[in-house]
């Protein structure tokens, strides 16, 4: 009787510090990071495949789906919280980026495509089926963009397009209803997930942008 006591005094003290070792070595449950966008909230590939040359991009109709032929990988891809541009259902910002409008072409069902807002700068078709936004070419004369065509590469089951480098537009997921109040806790997210956070375009599309007018104007000097 007094071995078996010993015994299980024994396997009694033993399971103790098994149990605070399983204890220890589980983790901390943490409050879920802000959801931004599916692509994003959970960590991206900081660069694109090397050799990548675009993709197919199709919208999200269970049915004849428009398909578009991307023969260009894509460039200034970012986060957008502007209100024109498309987002998946629940996402506060989108992703876009841009390809040279002459490597878009659409392969199927174009008939389903619209474009949202004939007088916008940015020319969006979107799918009247599933309202996805495929492309949006910039068509206006002289505008420094012109030439470039947006698109949502999320739309493409390839992998290997350029990731998001920044945060565009910024404070203007408030227009779309987020709460003032939540805008520092968004931007320390952007910024945790290594996207600087614009409240207009990235510097070097802006210094883009100002060097275009500069030359217009006459006021363009190089040093």
């Amino acid at each position: 009787m007094a071995r078996k006591a010993r015994k299980a005094t024994k396997a009694k003290t033993s399971r103790k510090p098994a149990a605070k070792a399983a204890r220890k070595a589980s983790p901390k449950k943490t409050a879920p990071a802000i959801a931004l966008h599916p692509g994003i909230d959970k960590g991206f590939a900081k660069a694109g495949k090397k050799g990548f040359a675009g993709g197919r991009l199709t919208c999200n109709c269970a049915t004849d789906p428009v398909v578009l032929e991307i023969s260009s990988q894509s460039m200034h891809n970012h986060a957008c919280g502007c209100t024109k541009c498309w987002k998946p259902e629940g996402a506060i910002f989108s992703l876009v980026a841009v390809v040279p409008s002459d490597k878009v072409v659409v392969t199927e069902n174009e008939s389903k495509l619209k474009v949202v807002d004939p007088g916008a700068l940015i020319q969006r078709h979107a799918c009247t089926g599933c309202g996805a936004h495929l492309y949006g070419p910039v068509e206006r004369a002289g505008h420094p963009f012109q030439g470039l065509t947006f698109i949502h590469t999320e739309l493409s089951k390839e992998k290997g397009w350029s990731p998001p480098g920044f945060a565009a537009f910024v404070s203007s997921v408030i227009e779309s209803g987020v709460p003032p109040s939540r805008m520092p806790a968004i931007r320390k997210r952007l910024k945790q997930l290594g996207l600087e956070p614009y409240d207009c375009l990235s510097p070097a599309l802006m210094d883009y942008l100002a060097t275009d007018a500069a030359k217009k104007s006459g006021a363009y000097r190089e040093t």
